[in-house]
């Protein structure tokens, strides 16, 4: 039970934070004023994600011995942090934001050697060593889904409960596969963003902004890296992308949308999962609600697939993917035109918004 004591701490910073730095954010006018893209109707504190911040590191820094590899992470997560606060406050320019990941990236590669250095093999079960490709696949892989729990931070207390029930998942399969310290770090994370769910949820008292969620997606690419890649397991080349299954797929699905489409790839749209479940006739709550519910799914298979020998595991996961695929089909994610049912989807997402 050496997670038990951070887990409070954890817990407790974070539901004492939260509404601190929502007085704090309205008063020095750092706050998201709602525009046609965005659910709120009117403007909201942001910064919430210090809450989340201080709530996983001060019970790490008080519990935990600090390695090489642990600092590397906190310098990261502090770059990480500081280009969120400047984007909520400034609304600085991506390529800015991007510099501050890539940065953040190298820290935990070069100085922490946390890196996906190997893959096993689908047919023998070898581990293989990456060698050189190891640097640019960590390092996209810690850019990307940074930005990709960004993308899901659409509606109140959606990225937090996505990002806390990935991190509790990580958590669990880092305990019962021996990587007892990542272990402890995923599931400090998953109860510091939990917690801010008592101010973050529909209706929200204040949002995580950038600060939150590109700190949460990092820290759950850095996570993932060291609690769920070094599985000498088949399915371990797979694993992260199945407990993150929701901001990934998202994400990939809004690339594959819009070259259907034939948009630009980074043109923002309201065809994100969540949105669509709004148009589907969905509450606010009963949208979130049910993307937990997919998120749960996504990581009680993670963790029995984890427990299964490898025939088994790679078609349950095969299965797992292509019940994923025809939900997205369902619900519109996959392939929709652009501007279709458009002023019906607006007025069913404003009218679900509105509802209790």
């Amino acid at each position: 039970m050496d997670f038990f004591f951070p887990l409070l701490m954890a817990i407790a910073i974070t539901a004492v934070l939260s509404p601190l730095i929502r007085r704090l954010s309205i008063r020095i006018g750092v706050v998201d004023q709602p525009d046609q893209r965005k659910i709120h109707q009117e403007a909201m504190p942001l910064m919430g994600g210090l809450a989340i911040f201080c709530g996983f590191w001060v019970p790490v820094l008080f519990t935990q011995a600090l390695t090489k590899e642990l600092l590397a992470f906190g310098i990261g997560s502090l770059l990480i942090l500081i280009s969120g606060i400047w984007d909520d406050s400034k609304d600085i320019r991506p390529w800015i934001k991007i510099l501050f990941q890539l940065a953040a990236a190298l820290v935990v590669v070069l100085y922490g050697n946390i890196r996906i250095s190997f893959l096993t093999s689908l047919f023998d079960a070898r581990p293989m060593d990456l060698g050189w490709f190891a640097f640019p696949l960590t390092v996209t892989w810690i850019i990307g889904l940074t930005n990709a729990v960004n993308l899901v931070d659409g509606l109140d207390g959606l990225a937090a409960g996505v990002s806390g029930i990935a991190a509790i998942t990580i958590g669990i399969i880092a305990y019962m596969e021996g990587f007892q310290t990542a272990g402890v770090l995923a599931l400090v994370l998953g109860a510091s963003a939990m917690t801010f769910l008592l101010f973050n949820f529909h209706p929200a008292k204040v949002f995580m902004g950038d600060t939150g969620a590109l700190f949460l997606g990092y820290s759950l690419a850095v996570l993932s890296i060291m609690g769920l890649t070094k599985m000498a397991t088949t399915v371990s080349l797979f694993m992260p992308i199945l407990v993150l299954g929701v901001p990934i797929f998202d994400t990939l699905l809004a690339i594959v949308r819009r070259l259907i489409n034939k948009t630009p790839i980074f043109a923002p749209d309201k065809d994100h999962l969540h949105h669509r479940l709004l148009a589907m006739g969905l509450s606010h709550r009963q949208a979130v609600l049910t993307v937990y519910g997919v998120c749960v799914f996504l990581g009680l298979s993670a963790v029995g697939i984890s427990l299964l020998p490898t025939g088994q595991a790679m078609m349950a996961m095969f299965l797992v993917t292509l019940v994923v695929l025809y939900g997205a089909d369902k619900a519109g994610v996959i392939g929709r035109k652009v501007g279709e049912n458009r002023a019906k989807q607006d007025s069913a997402a404003v009218a679900a918004d509105r509802r209790r």
